[in-house]
């Protein structure tokens, strides 16, 4: 209630209503901007000649700038307020593009993709937090479905562009970029929903973990599920287009991106579904669906059959958008709205990890000559074994009871 004050107070030109559509909308494309090179790798490998372990390297180094900016600088929307932070993180996103449409070189690719990692890293806690200020339900969904329709929108999109679209190396880019800066219009107009707080410095930018001591044991509850359906989304990401290439015998950008845009909207679909649901009940069906869905996906891939794989993939995504949205509920909505950016950051830390940590793996040992088969079914192996622990986790215990903040 005290965040909806301080809105009132600031005198925003923008309804709470439509505050939180764009905040909404600002988030999905923030997600979609960065997945916006996947189905661009092949345009660039063919271009620049370089090696699969390239891409790879590529994606490590994104997910470390996500991580890099979450644990310095994702906790700084509690003290400055969320619309300052958001708008930096656009003019950076902007300039990103910028970077990415005029690439000529695996450097400049590069350097693009960390400037984006660093402010999507800036950006997901601050959008996060400022969406459960206006609306704590709404809010808390939003958190999970935001994401997954980004990362499903925006590898549709990227492939979409390469295979119907002129200058797909360009264009989507400037799309984005197009998108990125109406969004910063609507932003400056919108109302700040926390109240400043003093402290920002340069201690308070030191790499940092932080945690409210009440919201620790709901944190250490949501943690190994939250890994493993990150885990699993960094599978998707590491060997979908490749599985679904080999399945298919199809070289089509758009079918490449496929796999990860079905997991995706699945997850997305299904949040919305059962929005009602508690976040304990959210987990177990996450726990349940992301094991049985890897086997299933694996036993098509393993078949050579489209449609096994592809209801696996399905069911996987159910099960990491159950598994995202009880990690969220668990613990988000319990936080007092000047710890929740903080909040929202350790959680989305421990997702990239999660997210990028085992897919560079992947692409070590396939680059090491283990074969996209074998790679695929030890990392799934290790991702069911995560969830299954995760779900025995949440089945024994309760998640710990605690009071929303006023």
């Amino acid at each position: 209630m005290a965040s909806r004050l301080v809105a009132r107070r600031s005198g925003s030109t923008l309804a709470p209503r439509v505050a939180f559509a764009l905040l909404a909308f600002t988030g999905i494309s923030f997600l979609a901007g960065t997945n916006a090179p996947t189905a661009l790798y092949g345009t660039y490998q063919a271009a620049w000649h370089f090696s699969p372990i390239t891409t790879t390297i590529v994606f490590g180094i994104y997910a470390v700038a996500v991580l890099g900016a979450l644990l310095t600088v994702g906790s700084l929307s509690d003290y400055l307020g969320r619309r300052p932070v958001i708008l930096v993180a656009l003019v950076f996103q902007i300039l990103s593009m910028v970077v990415l449409s005029n690439a000529g070189s695996v450097a400049e690719l590069i350097a693009g993709r960390v400037i984006q990692g660093l402010s999507t890293g800036a950006a997901l806690s601050a959008i996060g937090a400022g969406m459960i200020d206006l609306e704590r339900v709404k809010g808390t969904i939003a958190n999970s479905v935001c994401p997954m329709a980004g990362t499903g929108l925006g590898g549709f999109a990227s492939g979409f562009f390469v295979q119907y679209l002129p200058a797909p190396t360009h264009l989507i880019y400037l799309t984005i970029l197009g998108l990125y800066v109406l969004q910063g219009i609507g932003i400056f107009f919108l109302a700040e929903t926390v109240t400043p707080m003093p402290g920002v410095g340069l201690a308070s930018l030191r790499p940092q973990l932080r945690v409210p001591r009440h919201l620790r044991s709901g944190v250490f509850f949501a943690a190994p599920l939250l890994i493993a359906s990150w885990a699993l989304m960094g599978f998707y990401g590491a060997l979908g287009a490749a599985i679904t290439r080999q399945l298919t015998g199809a070289s089509s950008p758009t079918l490449a991106a496929a796999a990860m845009s079905t997991m995706a909207c699945a997850g997305g679909v299904t949040v919305l579904i059962l929005r009602a649901s508690s976040g304990r009940a959210m987990m177990i069906t996450g726990g349940t669906a992301v094991p049985l869905g890897t086997a299933l996906g694996l036993l098509g891939f393993e078949q050579a059959s489209v449609v096994l794989f592809f209801l696996g993939t399905a069911l996987a995504g159910i099960g990491f958008g159950t598994a995202f949205q009880g990690a969220i509920r668990t613990v988000v909505p319990y936080a007092a709205p000047h710890e929740r950016a903080g909040v929202i950051s350790v959680l989305f830390v421990v997702a990239y990890l999660a997210l990028g940590v085992p897919a560079v793996f992947a692409g070590i040992r396939i680059a090491g000559g283990a074969s996209i088969s074998r790679t695929a079914h030890e990392y799934g192996a290790v991702v069911m074994l995560l969830s299954l622990v995760a779900l025995a986790g949440a089945v024994s215990r309760r998640p710990p009871a605690v009071a929303p903040p006023a």
